[in-house]
């Protein structure tokens, strides 16, 4: 491991870790010797990095250090290249659009160095069979998710049978070739998944749902998970605490 990148992951993992780390601790993690371990701790606090410690009690990074912006291992710029290709190729069209601009931004910021990763990239997600076109501006429903907007949809099901119903929308869940859109039903009292290419027609209510999408999200996870509903108070009452309002 190049020096540099061993200085950035010694912050990496001291940033990560919820107690002091030892010089051991450190040498094993990144295949090295715990002498140059407190070389490379003493060059980062010459460097005015603030940790605190000493050997054989551990090292600890002060809270609020902050390193300038994009200062990426190659790893992490492969990681971020191939999670933009995926989105790039998946995505809706505003979100495909944005993951582009991120490739384009990564490759004009990074050191000259590590360009070639990304204009030369050795990981790719291809795309085989093409997404399943959407009706609706899948833009504005996470729009609609962050500002707690109620939406309300006529879908057609898998047998083709066709229902209006007023939601409370959590999330969008891109798949391979489908996206869900996942909501709290108030015609099944009951959480729901619907593929968006099914949905015929959306319109976005001004009415406002009276719990945060984080609640929502939590409790859904919860119910996915297998814990009950009636364990998550809030998801089960939250039509009633809604009729209130």
């Amino acid at each position: 491991m190049r020096r540099a990148d061993r200085l950035f992951q010694i912050i990496q993992i001291l940033r990560g870790a919820s107690q002091p780390v030892t010089a051991g601790d450190l040498a094993r993690e990144m295949e090295t010797t715990p002498r140059t371990i407190y070389r490379d701790i003493a060059d980062l606090i010459g460097q005015r990095v603030p940790i605190r410690g000493e050997a054989g009690i551990g090292y600890v990074l002060e809270a609020g250090y902050d390193m300038p912006p994009l200062m990426l291992t190659p790893d992490e710029i492969e990681a971020a290249v191939l999670g933009a290709q995926w989105v790039a190729d998946r995505g809706d069209p505003a979100l495909a659009r944005g993951a582009r601009d991120l490739i384009a931004k990564i490759r004009d910021v990074v050191p000259e160095r590590l360009r070639p990763m990304i204009l030369q990239a050795v990981v790719s997600a291809p795309s085989i069979v093409p997404p399943e076109p959407d009706l609706l501006d899948l833009g504005r429903i996470r729009s609609a998710i962050r500002d707690r907007a109620k939406l309300r949809l006529r879908y057609s099901d898998r047998g083709g049978r066709t229902s209006e119903r007023t939601v409370w929308p959590i999330s969008v869940a891109y798949f391979q070739t489908v996206r869900l859109l996942v909501a709290w039903c108030e015609l099944r009292n009951a959480f729901r998944h619907f593929r968006t290419d099914r949905i015929e027609d959306v319109a976005f209510l001004d009415e406002r749902h009276p719990m945060s999408p984080e609640a929502l999200r939590t409790a859904w996870q919860r119910e996915e998970r297998g814990v009950p509903l009636e364990d998550v108070p809030s998801a089960r009452a939250a039509p009633e605490a809604e009729r209130r309002l």
